[in-house]
């Protein structure tokens, strides 16, 4: 994957659409665990998410640019 994107002419870096692409994903794995209710076991479900959208985001990256 390029470095930059053009989306409309402008040039993006590949690692903002990686972080947008990233927190949908985010948001539907916290959709799940939600509706599961994993989120009793769970000792601080915000900074779970924070580390969930940090870890997905790192996936992606390392994905994309090995």
């Amino acid at each position: 994957m390029p470095r930059e994107v053009a989306v409309f002419d402008a040039h993006v870096p590949a690692i903002v659409l990686l972080f947008i692409a990233g927190a949908a994903v985010t948001w539907l794995l916290d959709r799940v665990i939600a509706y599961t209710g994993l989120y009793r076991i769970v000792w601080h479900p915000n900074l779970f998410r924070a580390s969930l959208l940090v870890c997905v985001c790192g996936v992606l990256g390392l994905a994309v640019y090995r």
